[in-house]
């Protein structure tokens, strides 16, 4: 007999085997199966942590086998070595590593197009942000061998369970290296001191298979066979030189941050741009200790750094958390020298003296202000006025900070309208200067976000302190637009055999999602292939 059951334990207690066994035959004997103790074998399944009415437990789930020998794990998909037909994949992010290996289960060879280097010239050019305030353009948090991906907090946790197999996506990362602990816990991550490593064995057995992955090479156009787009036209990064890729179909896995592809499609195809919903706001770091206590109302020993998620409705704009880092540090995610932009991201230790949230505001097309539609008629197409517009706010951040340290300002002093006089310790190694956030943000948003903070600190005693640092500016929670695809065939509406997917496109927006995005674009790409 196989039956799942779940068991509640204390913090103190997870190690305890002799606990566990007990509290799982109790649990068995609950739902009318009587059985001894060497008849069962458990097999894990999920921990999630119940730190609600003040005293903390951690919900176990398991597989219990009573007479039966436990059933082996599914593994990863049987690869193929790439054959003739090819697909070129221009970007080398989640959606783009994902769908080349969604290719090679067809035996597709995927080639790879990545405007940024490998992983080890990339952690050279992310050092120079932080100790020389110098951003390259091609190289950077946000491009480069595994795309944004490769240097964030590695979370895998998302809600988009009916897009795609979320547990295909999370042993192919456990195949590569991750800790196999994310194939059981509630909010899965794998840490930004691990992540380069296992991008690293995924490119290499893409290679491996056969695939082709070009680094410095950044797309400037397409290529078409007629009506059909048949390649791509790249520089050089390095060189300047021009380089053309020519496939059966091409995949555009880009990120929320590759404006130029949106300038291309402005170009090429504006009909097939949709101006959408994103958000701006402000990175909050807080003292971890302070985090921990009001989550957890109690001894925070053998509990890992907590965890929040805020949400909160202002104006009739959602205010709400994102991409929060439990013991994390803030990190510089700007893609050019004009510009300043700030993320979050942890180890996987979790155990940095800080944990930081983005807080941001919901931010419609009709909130973007006359002048940048106007703009963006003149780019080619009126739905790249978000766009304009976040690139304006990055600019305005970086006017009122010195190189890449960034404008800041104590929470309370934000909400009183008043200069911080000094600012808290900060993560954020480039360095933080304490500026006025609350008079240059736009009114729609800092307003909301003043009022956001006090919701927040009735839902979390103590949220709102002295002590919690606004880092300027969050905008690249999502992008601006999105670009335009069949539902059935996955292809743009207006491009023939091309495919966008993942965040750039604006159908995802994390790591999971868009692997599950970028599989589903090239099993589409795949099956039209086969037709």
């Amino acid at each position: 007999m196989i039956t799942d059951i779940s068991i509640i334990l204390l913090p103190s207690e997870e190690q305890n085997t002799q606990v566990i066994q007990k509290k799982a035959l109790r649990a068995l004997f609950d739902k009318g199966i009587k059985a001894k103790a060497d008849e069962v074998e458990l097999v894990f399944v999920k921990k999630s942590i119940d730190a609600r009415h003040g005293k903390t437990k951690l919900c176990l789930r398991y597989k219990a086998y009573i007479g039966e020998e436990k059933a082996d794990s599914e593994g990863v998909p049987d690869w193929k070595r790439a054959g003739e037909k090819s697909a070129i994949i221009v970007g080398s992010g989640p959606a783009g590593l994902f769908g080349a290996f969604r290719l090679l289960e067809d035996g597709i060879k995927p080639i790879i197009i990545e405007r940024g280097e490998p992983t080890s010239e990339r952690k050279r050019d992310i050092a120079s942000i932080s100790t020389q305030g110098k951003v390259g353009e091609d190289s950077n948090y946000c491009f480069g061998e595994g795309g944004a991906g490769t240097f964030s907090d590695g979370k895998l946790y998302t809600r988009s369970n009916k897009r795609g197999d979320i547990a295909k996506i999370l042993r192919i990362f456990a195949h590569f290296g991750a800790d196999k602990k994310i194939l059981t816990d509630a909010h899965p991550h794998i840490g930004t001191d691990k992540l380069p490593s296992i991008i690293n064995a995924m490119c290499d057995k893409i290679r491996e298979l056969g695939g082709e992955i070009h680094f410095h090479t950044r797309c400037t156009d397409f290529l078409f066979d007629g009506k059909k787009v048949s390649g791509v036209r790249c520089v050089d990064t390095l060189t300047g030189a021009q380089k053309d890729f020519s496939a059966h179909a091409v995949v555009l896995a880009t990120g929320h941050s590759a404006s130029d592809i949106y300038a291309l499609m402005a170009r090429t195809a504006p009909d097939a741009l949709e101006a959408k919903t994103f958000a701006v706001g402000v990175r909050v770091e807080h003292p971890r200790s302070l985090i921990d206590a009001i989550q957890y109302h109690e001894s925070t020993e053998h509990l890992p750094s907590a965890e929040y998620r805020l949400v909160t409705q202002v104006d009739s704009r959602g205010v709400y958390s994102f991409c929060m880092c439990p013991g994390g540090f803030v990190v510089p995610s700007s893609t050019g020298p004009d510009e300043i932009v700030v993320n979050g991201m942890s180890s996987a230790a979790r155990n940095s003296k800080w944990s930081n949230a983005a807080i941001v505001v919901e931010t419609r097309p009709e909130d973007i202000p006359p002048t940048f539609v106007a703009e963006a008629k003149k780019c080619g197409s009126a739905a790249l006025a978000g766009l304009l517009y976040r690139k304006y706010l990055e600019s305005l951040t970086k006017q009122h900070g010195d190189a890449q340290k960034a404008p800041a300002q104590r929470m309370t002093d934000f909400i009183k309208h008043t200069e911080s006089a000094d600012l808290p310790s900060t993560s954020y190694t480039p360095g933080v200067v304490a500026s006025r956030l609350d008079e240059w943000l736009p009114e729609r948003i800092s307003s909301r976000l003043a009022r956001a903070f006090d919701d927040f600190n009735r839902t979390m005693k103590g949220y709102k302190c002295a002590d919690a640092l606004l880092i300027a500016i969050e905008t690249r929670t999502s992008t601006p637009v999105r670009i335009l695809r069949d539902k059935e065939s996955g292809e743009c509406v207006a491009l023939k055999k091309l495919y966008p997917c993942g965040e750039g496109a604006g159908y995802s927006g994390g790591i999971v999602s868009s692997a599950m995005d970028g599989e589903n674009a090239c099993a589409k790409l795949s099956k039209a292939l086969r037709d």
